[in-house]
């Protein structure tokens, strides 16, 4: 019988398994800033940060990430993926500092005589002079059994043997990868069971990949079956479809299973984000724990039932990870929906407004306009026939533009009742027009917030003439908040989202918050 383990340990391989994703290669010091986020922020036990001889940028990613993780104590959580090539890998660790080597064997009959033309005991006589050597550097080691899941389908008695044949060679952890990411949860479950119950005196971790998106399920089914611990990356980050994502994994340990894991959970946002920006590799809005939408309430139905008792919450809070809930504007709105939007944004409004305001919601929503909450107050002037929100409007523009020149850009607006023409000079279009409004609005006591982010997207399979929306987040002294345009050309969907800014910051010095 199978014994789930009431400490499972986490080994993050985002820095060596993820960097396998295509496209992406971290530097050393962004190397250096993912390991020391997942060590010292997130708490992962266990990391691995590189693949042996690979260049001399990753020695010096190593060596830094070492010493940096000496200094706090952890050194041994740090971990280098090595091959069985006697003196090779080991020395090259030992040189950044290394003090744990993943020794990278072939679990699979095929593999080991297709590739390397060799027999088992061949193989075997193989590691054990490499884990020998290692020993003797001072090196602690585990070993992969690399393509365990097909190896361990084809020819069990392969696997079975090179473990028996190992299991009393100081070998800290056996690795089971499913590395093609082809098992089943019940084949995970059947196969880790069989190898810890067949080898108790034994500790077995399970390194899973997610090509029939079936990661997350296949590390619970492996913690289920006695692994003593999962391997994950940050954003499922890895070769193919990637490996299983550290936050479902460490999740639903905790919430399905009642393991205790040592993940800090207010910081997978973060780390999350950081991984994403240094990656290159955009996560999808609805991924599960970290996605920009995962929070986010559409159905009218489910904002009426968390207004009236929280009937559609769970355990999975937001207020775990350091977020908070929201409730989307758009066709599928309710009532509830807008009055806790309203809500955030501290507005009030009489009973026949918010009818009035839900219902051009709606409309925008049926249009298939993304509405924010930035925009709310917008729509409410509109809908209100308000002018609280229309103290600025950009009546006319002229953009010049050459290759190695600076962009000039003049421009006609109307600020209240006056017209006042400007004219700036930048590098590009959208800061030769922010030197030309910024003349305009400090003239008037208005201060330009600081521009923190600016995204510009177009929708999926859109042409040479499709919208641009262009997003931007600014910072005044009240904190961030995000402003969007739309229009086919870029630089005049920024300039729309700015002129949407300067509206909100003068509306805001009208009532004097500001």
């Amino acid at each position: 019988m199978n014994r789930i383990r009431q400490q499972i340990k986490i080994l993050d391989t985002t820095l060596r398994d993820g960097e396998q994703t295509q496209g992406v290669s971290f530097s050393p010091g962004e190397k250096v800033n993912i390991a020391k986020a997942l060590l010292e922020l997130l708490k992962v036990d266990r990391i691995e940060v590189a693949s042996a001889r690979v260049s001399e940028g990753e020695k010096e990613a190593v060596a830094n990430i070492v010493s940096w993780a000496n200094g706090k104590g952890l050194g041994d959580r740090v971990e280098v993926l090595g091959f069985v090539d006697y003196r090779r890998s080991v020395d090259w660790i030992r040189e950044a500092g290394g003090q744990v080597i993943n020794l990278l064997a072939k679990g699979s009959e095929k593999h080991c005589r297709r590739q390397l033309n060799k027999t088992l005991v061949q193989h075997v006589g193989d590691i054990r002079k490499t884990v020998n050597y290692a020993h003797k550097q001072g090196l602690k080691v585990n070993l992969y059994l690399e393509d365990w899941s097909n190896g361990y389908k084809d020819s069990p008695e392969y696997v079975y043997q090179l473990v028996d044949r190992l299991q009393n060679a100081g070998i800290g952890a056996f690795m089971l990868p499913d590395t093609l990411g082809v098992m089943t949860p019940d084949e995970v479950y059947a196969g880790v069971g069989d190898m810890v119950n067949r080898f108790p005196a034994l500790t077995f971790d399970f390194h899973p990949h997610n090509d029939y998106g079936l990661g997350t399920a296949n590390a619970l089914a492996g913690v289920r079956a006695g692994a003593a611990a999962i391997h994950c990356t940050v954003n499922c980050l890895g070769e193919r479809a990637g490996n299983a994502s550290l936050a479902e994994v460490a999740v639903n340990l905790k919430d399905r299973m009642g393991l205790d894991i040592s993940i800090d959970e207010t910081h997978l946002l973060r780390v999350s984000e950081m991984v994403e920006n240094f990656s290159g590799k955009r996560l999808a809005e609805n991924a599960p724990i970290v996605g920009a939408d995962v929070f986010t309430q559409t159905s009218g139905i489910h904002a009426d039932g968390d207004k009236k008792g929280g009937l559609y919450q769970t355990d999975l809070s937001p207020e775990r990870f350091s977020r908070q809930r929201s409730y989307a504007l758009g066709k599928m709105s309710g009532k509830a929906s807008l009055l806790k939007n309203l809500e955030t944004l501290d507005i009030s409004l009489s009973d026949d407004n918010v009818e009035k305001v839900l219902q051009r919601v709606v409309e925008l929503g049926d249009s298939k306009k993304s509405i924010t909450l930035d925009d709310l107050p917008i729509i409410i002037a509109e809908v209100l026939e308000g002018r609280d929100y229309n103290y600025i409007e950009l009546i006319n523009c002229s953009i010049t533009s050459g290759l190695y020149l600076d962009s000039t850009v003049s421009i006609r607006v109307r600020v209240g009742e006056d017209v006042e023409l400007s004219a700036g000079i930048g590098n590009g279009g959208f800061d030769a027009f922010m030197n030309a409004i910024g003349k305009v609005v400090r003239r008037r006591g208005v201060t330009l917030p600081k521009l923190v982010d600016f995204e510009v997207r177009i929708p999926k399979g859109g042409k040479t003439d499709a919208l641009t929306e262009a997003t931007i987040a600014w910072q005044n002294g009240q904190g961030t908040f995000k402003t969007r345009g739309v229009h086919s050309n870029q630089v005049f969907a920024a300039m729309n989202a700015t002129i949407r800014m300067l509206n909100m910051q003068m509306h805001k010095m009208s009532q004097g918050a500001v």
